[in-house]
């Protein structure tokens, strides 16, 4: 029987996670697979009243908290790290805990891992479940990806990966900084699920357009390498077609493009392979939650 881990990362939002774990539970009913659940406190200040639950089908539920708060981003690739030195496991599933990754297609992702065994499956957004304004935000951000890197991505956080892919990821130092980014930069070898945005269980979005900004960055960071060979480029062919008409306007772009470059260079620091490598000292303690094997 396959053994699949998981991996939630969680920051002041426990009534989310409680009531995702439920639905996880139900969902898994019929897999003929093991199931445990790692939760990533990512230095909550809010107070978690629940000390004990229990489960089903869930095996363990198991929370690692974390002495510093350092965003999803890291969590995540904390979290890797941890799972693929210290546990024994086949397959790691990583979601956030609000809702917004539905867990009626964890189904999905579980079938579509045993049909490819040896695959990453991503959960490809087909639809989207946020305001008009944030939809037009985030096409341009893919659009904006897409055009300065080659890469279309459709997913986030959420997909299944064979534990050598997550050894294989938790090797490069991008996945300090940004997952999607990173997993559609070392394995190409992936199939997906469509997949549509739900919607947080308890209280607004919590994607500002700033954080989606340093999001989108993050990802373009990763392909830093394509974005100077295009945007150098754009540049020779730009200032070809106007330099006959040099201007403040004409060179505008020009200015754009160098701030961009900087912007991208900047948030690439976020990738650092020494933090990475130490993340696991930022661990505090484990709690258990729920076991079924005490239960």
């Amino acid at each position: 029987m396959k053994k699949f881990i998981i991996l939630i990362p969680i920051y002041n939002d426990w009534k989310s996670v409680f009531q995702l774990l439920e639905n996880i539970d139900l969902q898994i009913a019929k897999w003929d697979a093991e199931v445990l659940v790692l939760i990533i406190n990512d230095g909550s200040t809010e107070e978690r009243t629940v000390t004990e639950l229990s489960f089903k089908n869930i095996k363990t539920v198991r929370v690692m908290n974390m002495k510093q708060n350092q965003g999803h981003a890291r969590c995540n690739a904390a979290g890797l790290k941890y799972l693929t030195e210290k546990e024994d496991f086949d397959y790691v599933i990583l979601m956030d805990g609000d809702g917004e990754d539905r867990p009626e297609e964890l189904t999905s992702l579980f079938n579509k891992s045993k049909e490819n065994p040896l695959k990453t499956v991503t959960a490809n957004r087909i639809k989207r479940s946020e305001g008009s304004f944030f939809k037009l935000l985030y096409e341009c951000h893919k659009i904006l990806t897409y055009v300065f890197t080659g890469k279309l991505i459709k997913f986030g956080n959420y997909s299944c990966l064979p534990k050598e892919d997550a050894a294989r990821l938790v090797k490069e130092a991008c996945i300090w900084s940004s997952f999607s980014g990173s997993v559609t930069k070392i394995i190409s070898d992936r199939v997906s699920v469509p997949s549509i945005r739900g919607k947080r269980y308890f209280g607004p979005s919590q994607m500002s357009f700033f954080k989606l900004l340093v999001h989108s960055f993050s990802i373009i960071a990763v392909f830093k390498g394509s974005v100077i060979v295009r945007s150098v480029l754009f540049l020779i062919f730009y200032l070809f077609f106007v330099s006959s008409n040099l201007s403040i306007v004409t060179l505008f772009p020009v200015f754009i493009i160098f701030i961009f470059l900087f912007l991208i260079f900047k948030v690439s620091s976020r990738e650092n392979i020494e933090a990475l490598n130490n993340s696991l000292e930022n661990i505090d303690n484990i709690d258990v939650l729920s076991d079924l094997n005490n239960g």
